[in-house]
């Protein structure tokens, strides 16, 4: 895109050079707008190339609109006006410890859950996940980004609540 707009200011600026210098000598004008048109054109057919790095796949997205389509890794061509949000697909984990930075939250992250005599129980759990690359494109579309503390964090710490209750002595 940079490419693109640095084509269109060259191209503004050529128009307003003037014919001659001071000195009598031509402005090439001409080829200032053949090096802006070759910016405008290697910026466009750039926007059409992206990567995606091993371990992770790219959804497109154009106008705000998720396409479905999920890039996987090495180059792939897309719409120059769409954007592609990155996912990483390899295994993750996510800690909730009562040590202050040891975990995904700040402060203690720890579950605290009574146990099914009644008494309170502090678990340091750590949870090993990893998104389905062709659930990426719903996971933007119906969560978003922010997947790791709107679903992973919420839904474990209810079952591990849930077990803790039903399977403590």
């Amino acid at each position: 895109m940079f490419l693109i707009i640095l084509g269109l200011v060259l191209l503004a600026v050529s128009r307003g050079l003037p014919e001659r210098l001071t000195n009598g000598k031509p402005v090439p004008r001409t080829l200032v707008r053949i090096v802006a048109m070759g910016l405008m054109l290697l910026g466009f057919f750039t926007s059409l190339i992206v990567q995606v790095d091993v371990g992770q796949v790219g959804v497109p997205v154009l106008f705000g609109k998720v396409t479905g389509q999920v890039l996987s890794s090495g180059l792939s061509m897309v719409n120059p006006l769409s954007q592609v949000e990155i996912f990483d697909i390899k295994t993750q984990n996510y800690t909730m410890s009562a040590i202050h930075d040891e975990g995904g939250e700040e402060g203690d992250g720890a579950i605290r859950t009574l146990s099914a005599d009644g008494l309170e129980v502090t678990l340091d759990i750590t949870v090993l996940f990893r998104p389905i690359a062709e659930e990426t494109p719903r996971i933007l579309r119906e969560i978003g980004k922010d997947y790791l503390n709107v679903i992973v964090r919420p839904v474990t710490r209810t079952k591990i609540r849930d077990n803790a209750v039903t399977t403590m002595p």
